[in-house]
């Protein structure tokens, strides 16, 4: 297939891309200290009460990333990666606004729906990515949008921790600012990165729906084992935001700074995994090895996060945690390598809709555990089940990935 040239151009465009993901992820990042406490808020300060209404919030968010991601992919193949990524922003920033102003959980709930359908910037980077890097250097490029994540992550939780002491609010009021201000960075300085005659002739109704879409990727032999690798992982990632402020602070009783201080730590390793580590070590471990590995590190890091007896094992876990990021780079690299650039924001679309269906499931299967395990009714309690879970899950993403990525299988 043909390859994109790597030039200074493309290199500007791959900058921008990544700061617009860190931007994202940074107002993004801000909330997560702070919505799980609204949701105490408005139920009576009841824990295991918002426990299951938040994870119900999240299974709704879940639910329209897999109705849109798809579509928004399609979109993005017929009429270029810069329309969909601006008008994310824009709708994230109007969304957070929304969420502010948010006076009953039932407006919560229309917010995080929206988030649900607009939240497509970070799907639509996977493309561009695919787009302006070549194939031999995917995997360090995805590492690069993890080290977005990473940065993001570093500054959004904390200054959300320390802002939402102030006002549990005021969060979403800087991360609306956030997110309009990325949207007017991508307005003038965001170049296009899938030229006219590489796009979709028409828009494809069959593959943009999420069904089409999983379809898809069901009749594609190479992609369907690593994307239910992909789901796997995705279901084992959605115990963090589901359950982590919640699960933190009833057993270590942190509050929105703690947790906010101990993302920011999250996002420092995972920066110096994904940036610093990534481009280095798959190369030289290869796509499939540094795929296993990455998922290994992320068992171990459950475990230590599930039976953590205090806040300093659980901060412990992190640095081990961050390794789990080499996979990601390595399972979207050896996927991407198999199709041609038109079909790349169809393929993120379709991991999108597995990510939806991982989110339908995963925030009430894992608030749900947690909010089981810690009843009153349970003779012994276990507030770290939902961790050891997300630990199993990944043990069978591991099992599925070294059988799928065999040279005899190629």
């Amino acid at each position: 297939m043909t390859e994109p040239a790597h030039t200074p151009v493309r290199k500007a465009a791959l900058i921008f891309i990544l700061i617009t993901v860190a931007l994202d992820i940074l107002a993004l990042g801000m909330i997560i200290p702070v919505l799980p406490h609204l949701f105490e808020q408005f139920l009576g300060n009841d824990i295991a009460l918002a426990a299951r209404y938040y994870g119900y919030a999240g299974m709704l968010w879940a639910a329209m990333q897999f109705l849109c991601s798809p579509i928004l992919g399609t979109l993005s193949d017929r009429y270029g990666r810069r329309p969909v990524v601006l008008l994310s922003n824009l709708g994230l920033g109007l969304d957070y606004i929304f969420m502010a102003l948010a006076p009953t959980l039932s407006w919560l709930f229309v917010g995080r729906a929206i988030s649900g359908i607009t939240a497509a910037s970070i799907t639509t980077a996977g493309a561009y990515i695919a787009d302006v890097t070549p194939a031999e250097k995917r995997a360090g490029a995805f590492g690069m949008i993890g080290a977005a994540f990473g940065i993001g992550f570093v500054i959004g939780p904390a200054l959300g921790g320390l802002l939402g002491d102030i006002d549990p609010r005021l969060p979403f009021w800087v991360a609306a600012g956030m997110s309009l201000a990325n949207f007017g960075y991508g307005w003038f300085v965001l170049p296009e990165s899938l030229p006219p005659e590489k796009r979709t002739p028409r828009f494809v109704w069959k593959t943009a729906n999420p069904l089409g879409a999983l379809l898809w990727l069901k009749n594609h032999d190479r992609l369907l084992p690593l994307a239910s690798v992909h789901f796997l992982s995705s279901l084992a990632h959605y115990v963090l935001p589901s359950t982590f402020v919640l699960y933190t602070a009833y057993r270590y009783h942190w509050g929105p700074k703690e947790v906010g201080i101990a993302l920011g730590l999250v996002g420092i390793a995972s920066a110096i995994v994904q940036a610093g580590l990534t481009r280095r070590l798959v190369p030289k471990l290869g796509e499939r090895r540094a795929l296993a590995i990455g998922l290994g590190f992320g068992v171990a890091g459950f475990v230590v996060y599930g039976l953590a007896p205090n806040g300093w094992w659980m901060l412990a876990g992190i640095p081990v945690m961050a390794f789990w990021g080499l996979a990601g780079p390595a399972g979207q690299s050896l996927m991407t390598s198999h199709l041609e650039p038109h079909e790349q924001g169809r393929l993120q679309g379709g991991l999108s809709s597995l990510m939806g269906v991982a989110g339908l499931i995963g925030p009430g299967l894992f608030t749900q555990t947690f909010a089981a395990f810690i009843g009153p009714q349970r003779a012994r309690q276990l507030p770290g089940a939902p961790m050891l879970m997300a630990a199993l899950l990944l043990v069978a993403a591991i099992a599925v990935a070294w059988r799928a990525t065999r040279p005899a299988a190629a």
